[in-house]
């Protein structure tokens, strides 16, 4: 955690209820500066906010929070899933078929190496397939958003990390990949919000979070 967001929740407590244009003030910063710090200190619990009234001490927050201190130290190899790969020469058509099977929202596409060469969303085919009565047969390739235009982690990173790329870059989900993999890397594993609340929902229900906000 940054030294930013500890003060972030510093002041929360000795000022909730506090508005975020009041915490830029404080912090000499402007209020769109603050809101990834905002997000994660909400998505982890620490702080909440209501409409209209401003942040406050969220349920979960310590000073020396445990759960805080082992979500530092956790990296995404610890946290992240398994993907769904595809292969690049896969039709669009498949590419549905394969995003229902597997209750997926993204598809992470690899060459005939195994590498890492981009991502596939419903959207992608969707933008193919409106009016194209034809798009099934066309393959993933063709529609894919391209490494390295695609935002990720390594397993090494914290966790933490992987959630400030998540709500900076206003997407769900990261793929996980060898950062020794050079041009086209391979892909090693996947990291969503939806890991992030497992893991922390793993913290809450062995004990180490626990109790209400310190006074």
């Amino acid at each position: 955690m940054t030294a930013r967001q500890m003060e972030l929740l510093n002041l929360v407590k000795r000022h909730a209820p506090i508005t975020g244009e009041q915490l830029a003030e404080m912090l000499g910063v402007s209020r769109p500066t603050l809101r990834s710090d905002l997000s994660l200190l909400v998505m982890l619990g620490l702080i909440d906010a209501k409409p209209k009234v401003g942040y406050f001490v969220g349920k979960d927050y310590r000073v020396e929070n445990a759960a805080l201190q082992k979500l530092k130290s956790m990296k995404v190899g610890e946290a992240m899933g398994v993907p769904v790969n595809v292969p690049d020469t896969l039709s669009l058509h498949d590419a549905v078929v394969a995003l229902f099977m597997e209750n997926a929202d993204t598809l992470l596409v690899v060459n005939e190496q195994k590498r890492f060469v981009g991502i596939v969303t419903p959207k992608d085919i969707l933008k193919m397939t409106l009016g194209n009565p034809n798009a099934g047969a066309i393959p993933v390739s063709m529609v894919m958003t391209r490494y390295p235009n695609i935002v990720t982690v390594a397993p090494g990173d914290p966790v933490t990390e992987a959630i400030r790329k998540m709500i900076a870059h206003q997407v769900d989900c990261l793929p996980v990949i060898d950062p020794d993999g050079g041009k086209e890397p391979e892909v090693v594993g996947w990291i969503a919000k939806s890991n992030v609340i497992r893991l922390m929902a793993d913290l809450t229900a062995d004990g180490i979070i626990g109790g209400t906000a310190t006074e």
